[in-house]
């Protein structure tokens, strides 16, 4: 009977030490645990950017209605009838020149005092604009592209500093611009198909026909006070969104720093829950596990095939799925 006994206890402690046992930390898991901490401060902090994004939007209609007005008002229809006309008679060269044109000028007459204290006439502009900038569509795009694994922050981690700029930038700046569209000319796109292309969207959603060439700045609309004050919000609400951008990578990637310093030393997942608890990130060893068993399950000859069928690049969320599913099976 002492002997079985002794079995028993020399079994319990077995088990024991095996439940016990402490899950050694990597740099895939240290990954892993690095994205669910920032998860979790992207999500305190991105009604910021989704709100700055609404009130553009909102902004954006009522800019469209003010701008046909403006430029109506100085180029009736009944002549921009009456130049196509001509154009369709006499040719482009003799008949007149017309552009369809998302890019507009406002301007008002103001005085103005130089440092001698003399007055002159000079005028108030602003440069009105219905197409999409890079650092724009970046702010605007983020969620989506950050979605698909890339990253639009990729400008916003230099700081300004050029010299920063490494093969990493660079395959970043070149993924987010494909995505976008900024890597595609007109050309790319024929002449009967639409261009589904975030930039190719944005350029074509709003233009007018303007009397004049192609060039922006040479077709200047005056206004009064309160439309020009009205343009400038609308301008301001479009920087709005750039300014959103910046503050929420600002306060996730300070955030992030002083995390991925503390993960370095840590050598245990206990260390990094223990952290996570405290601070109120959700986490578990089965994220570990599907992190390990990752390559595996989504290489496994089942899966494998259906991408080479398919030709379908799965996203982050789709190949831990995929994880979850194999683990259950493996299971039952």
């Amino acid at each position: 009977m002492l002997i079985v006994y002794k079995k028993k206890m020399s079994i319990n402690r077995k088990d024991n030490m095996t439940k016990e046992k402490k899950i050694t930390l990597n740099a895939e898991k240290r990954k892993v645990i690095a994205d669910q901490f920032q998860n979790f401060y992207e999500n305190k902090v991105k009604d910021k950017l989704i709100e700055a994004k609404e009130q553009y939007n909102a902004m954006r209609e009522k800019a469209k209605v003010e701008i046909e007005k403006v430029v109506r008002y100085h180029q009736p229809q009944e002549d921009v009838d009456t130049i196509r006309s001509m154009i369709n008679k006499y040719g482009e060269r003799n008949g007149g020149t017309l552009h369809e044109d998302n890019c507009f000028y406002v301007t008002r007459p103001i005085m103005k005092v130089d440092d001698e204290g003399n007055e002159y006439e000079a005028n108030d502009e602003i440069h009105i604009r219905f197409d999409m900038g890079k650092k724009f569509a970046r702010a605007y795009y983020r969620d989506e592209m950050r979605a698909k694994g890339l990253n639009p922050d990729f400008h916003l981690s230099i700081n300004d500093d050029y010299s920063k700029r490494n093969p990493k930038y660079y395959a970043d700046e070149s993924a987010v611009n494909n995505y976008l569209g900024f890597s595609h000319s007109r050309n790319d796109v024929s002449n009967t198909a639409k261009s589904s292309y975030p930039k190719d969207v944005w350029e074509h959603d709003f233009k007018l026909w303007c009397i004049g060439t192609s060039y922006c700045h040479s077709r200047q609309f005056k206004v009064d006070e309160n439309t020009l004050e009205f343009f400038r919000m609308y301008k301001q609400s479009a920087d709005n969104v750039k300014k959103a951008h910046e503050e929420v990578f600002s306060y996730v990637e300070e955030k992030m720093k002083t995390l991925r310093l503390g993960l370095k030393s840590y050598r245990t997942f206990e260390q990094a829950k223990q952290l996570a608890d405290k601070v109120g990130v959700v986490l578990n060893e089965s994220m570990m596990n599907e992190s390990s068993s990752m390559a595996l399950s989504i290489y496994s000859p089942e899966n494998l095939a259906s991408l080479l069928e398919d030709k379908v690049e799965l996203t982050r969320e789709q190949k831990i799925a995929i994880a979850r599913k194999q683990m259950q099976q493996s299971v039952n």
